[in-house]
């Protein structure tokens, strides 16, 4: 069993993360490790905030860690809300007030194509490593759908009618953009499993 520390409090994202990269790996969040104190994304860019979040892990526990970043990129809001997805409606990162203030802005709008990017950061041996995956999709008109968190029942991936929150994990899990990312992230960790380096 490999133990990786990913630097989250986000309980869905971890559970997602380990489902995706399946039996061998277990996954230990910040406060399993006893980082309870906030790391601030200070970054203006996904893969900065994701660098410094691993960063901060190796530097001030020691463990080697990974990180990710994701934005929701609107093109009609000039690819907001993107690094201020979490807090787009403000610091309490209310997903319910988050979806609600997207869809007033984008009232009126004739495009609704976006797309979420996840950037996940990887400090490891010395080296960083960043890997990218994103998903195509659009903007519902209202909330589908009761399933996932975030911005799950506005998100309608590219080839489907129905939202994240409609499709269920098993679905997600494999086309999501935290996916995608994490696929790459599973296969670079493999081949460094089979090469001894983890």
């Amino acid at each position: 069993m490999h133990i990786l520390v990913f630097a989250t409090n986000n309980a869905h994202k971890a559970r997602e993360v380990e489902q995706i990269l399946g039996p061998g790996f277990e996954i230990k969040t910040l406060k399993d490790i006893g980082c309870l104190e906030e790391i601030e994304e200070t970054e203006p860019t996904l893969e900065g905030n994701a660098l410094l979040k691993a960063r901060y892990v190796k530097e001030k526990y020691g463990f080697d860690c990974f990180s990710e970043d994701t934005g929701l990129e609107v093109d009609a809001l000039g690819g907001a809300p993107g690094v201020h997805t979490a807090r787009y409606a403000g610091e309490d990162k209310s997903p319910e007030a988050n979806i609600a203030l997207l869809l007033k802005n984008l009232e009126g709008k004739n495009s609704r194509t976006a797309r979420f990017r996840t950037v996940i950061a990887l400090t490891f041996e010395g080296k960083e490593t960043l890997l990218e995956g994103i998903c195509e999709g659009r903007i519902a008109l209202e909330k589908q759908g009761t399933g996932g968190f975030g911005y799950d029942p506005v998100f309608i991936p590219e080839g489907f009618d129905q939202s994240f929150a409609e499709l269920g994990d098993a679905v997600k899990n494999r086309i999501s953009h935290r996916a995608i990312a994490t696929e790459k992230f599973k296969e670079m960790l493999r081949g460094r499993i089979l090469s001894g380096g983890l």
